[in-house]
C-alpha cells in the first residue's frame, strides 16, 4: 500500500486523506505564451518502415496570410509518421501540373501545391491541389473561403483530406487536445489544436486543475478542481465557457470518464471511505458504487463499445489495470508485466490498451493488445512518461514526459518509431487529453 500511496501522490491519483498531496504533485508547469508565429518544423525521433516522401510546396500568396499554410500542411503529415519530408522551397500552385520528372528527381511520391488569396471581404480563399509524382496523376483538391482566424484549421482539414487519401484512414489534424499548465500559483486549462498550437485558455484558477476529459461529442470537457480547496468535478462547454459542478461529495470527486454515448461520467469517489468507483448522470443524479473492496480503485475508463470499463486497482498489493462490467461486478486482472501500470486508454476500436508502466524506476508507455495476440511493448526509452491519450483514429497517442528538466507533450505511432514533440513554446504541460473528430 506505501508504494501505491506514492504513486497516488505522483500521478495525481486522490484518496480521500490525500488530495492536497496529490494537487501537490503538479507543482513545477509552465504556461507557454500564445504564439502564431512558432516554428512549424516538427522534431522528429525514429525511422519510420513504410514512410511515403511527400513535397509540400509553399503555397502561393501565403507570405501574405497570417498563417504559413504550406508548412502548418506538411508539419501535421510529417508528425503523422506515414510520411517523409522532402524538401519543396518553391511556390507550387494548384493550377496546372508541375514538372513531375523534377519531383521525381527529388524523391517525391506525393506533392501538394496551393495557393491563399485575400478576397474583397477581408476572407482569405484558400486552394489546393494533390499530386501523384510517380504515375504523374492529378489525385485531387479543394477550396474554402475562411476568415483570417481560422486559417490554421483550414490547413489541418487540408492535411486531413490528403492524409485520408493517401492512406485511406481518417486524418486527426482538425482536431483538438486540451492539457494544465500552471505558471507560480496560477493554473490554466488551454484546449488546443492537435498539433499544439493555436491554444486558448479555458479556466484560471489559483489552486490546482487536473484529469481533464473529453465528452464524445467534443462540445464539453470534465476536469477536477481545487478551487474549493478539496477535488470537485466540473463540466464545462468549450465553446461559451459555461461550467456545472457535477460531483461535490463527501471526501474527494477525482478522475471523471465519460461512457461512450457522453450520458453518465465514472469517477473516483471517497464519500463512504477507500476510494471507490462510482457512476452518475451527466447531470449529477444516479449515482451508483461500481466496486466494493477496500484497495484504491481509480483511473477509470470505457471501453468504446461502453459495457466494459478499466481502471487501476491496487488490490494485488500493487496497481495493476483490471477490468470489469461496466454496471460494476468482479474484476479481472489486465496487466502483467510491471510492477506498476497506471493511466490506462484504450484504443478507439478497443483493440488497445495504453498505459505507463513502472520499469525499475522508470515510467514509461506502453501499448498492450486485449485479445491477448501479442506482448505489452514498451514504445518510449524516456523515463517519465504520464497520461497517454489516443487519437480518435487510433494511429496516434499523445502524453507527457519530462526531458532536460522540462514537462513536455509528444506524440507516437503505436510502433513507437516515430515520436514528434508538440509545440510547448518551451513551457511545461501536463495531462494531455485528445478530443474526438469534429469541433
Amino acid at each position: 500500500m506505501s508504494d501505491f500511496s506514492n504513486i497516488v501522490t505522483r500521478r495525481g491519483f486522490l484518496s480521500a486523506s490525500s488530495a492536497t498531496a496529490a494537487a501537490c504533485g503538479l507543482v513545477g508547469l509552465g504556461t507557454p505564451p500564445l504564439n502564431a508565429w512558432a516554428q512549424f518544423r516538427v522534431e522528429i525521433g525514429g525511422v519510420g518502415a513504410t514512410q511515403l516522401p511527400i513535397a509540400v510546396a509553399r503555397f502561393k500568396g501565403e507570405d501574405t496570410a497570417v498563417q504559413p499554410v504550406g508548412a502548418i500542411v506538411m508539419a501535421d503529415l510529417e508528425r503523422s509518421g506515414f510520411f517523409r519530408r522532402i524538401e519543396a522551397p518553391q511556390v507550387v500552385e494548384e493550377t496546372g501540373l508541375p514538372a513531375m520528372g523534377e519531383w521525381r528527381g527529388r524523391g517525391a511520391d506525393a506533392l501538394v501545391g496551393g495557393s491563399v488569396m485575400r478576397l474583397a471581404d477581408g476572407r482569405f480563399d484558400v486552394r489546393y491541389r494533390l499530386w501523384d509524382v510517380v504515375k504523374a496523376s492529378d489525385l485531387g483538391g479543394g477550396s474554402e473561403a475562411v476568415l483570417a482566424a481560422d486559417l490554421r484549421l483550414v490547413a489541418h482539414r487540408i492535411a486531413d483530406q490528403i492524409y485520408e487519401r493517401l492512406t485511406g484512414e481518417k486524418g486527426v489534424f482538425s482536431t483538438r487536445i486540451c492539457y494544465v499548465t500552471k505558471q507560480g500559483r496560477s493554473y490554466q486549462l488551454r484546449i488546443a489544436d492537435a498539433d499544439g498550437e493555436g491554444a486558448q485558455v479555458a479556466l484560471n484558477s489559483n489552486e490546482p486543475i487536473i484529469s481533464p476529459a473529453w465528452a464524445p461529442g467534443g462540445k464539453e470537457v470534465a476536469y477536477v478542481s481545487f478551487e474549493s480547496q478539496k477535488a470537485v468535478v466540473w463540466i464545462q462547454q468549450v465553446a461559451t465557457g459555461a461550467r456545472r459542478m457535477v460531483a461535490n461529495f463527501r471526501g474527494s470527486n477525482s478522475a471523471p470518464a465519460w461512457s461512450p454515448d457522453g450520458q453518465r461520467l465514472a469517477m473516483t469517489l471517497s464519500q463512504e471511505g477507500g476510494s471507490q468507483l462510482f457512476s452518475l448522470n451527466r447531470d449529477g443524479t444516479g449515482l451508483k458504487r461500481l466496486t466494493q473492496s477496500s484497495a484504491i480503485d481509480t483511473e477509470p475508463v470505457y471501453a468504446p463499445d461502453g459495457r466494459t470499463l478499466y481502471f487501476v486497482s491496487d488490490r494485488g498489493g500493487s496497481p495493476q489495470v483490471y477490468r470489469m462490467n461496466a454496471e460494476g461486478g468482479p474484476a479481472e486482472r489486465v496487466t502483467f508485466n510491471s510492477a506498476q501500470s497506471l493511466s490506462p486508454a484504450i484504443s478507439p476500436d478497443g483493440r488497445l490498451l495504453a498505459y505507463i508502466s513502472r520499469q525499475g524506476g522508470a515510467y514509461r508507455l506502453v501499448v498492450q493488445p486485449l485479445d491477448g495476440s501479442g506482448p505489452a511493448t514498451a514504445i518510449t526509452d524516456s523515463t517519465d512518461d504520464q497520461s497517454p491519450s489516443f487519437a480518435p483514429n487510433g494511429k496516434l497517442i499523445v502524453y507527457n514526459t519530462r526531458a532536460a528538466g522540462r514537462d513536455l507533450l509528444m506524440t507516437t505511432t503505436l510502433d513507437g518509431k516515430i515520436k514528434a514533440r508538440l509545440a510547448s513554446s518551451g513551457a511545461d504541460i501536463r495531462e494531455p487529453a485528445w478530443g474526438p473528430f469534429g469541433r
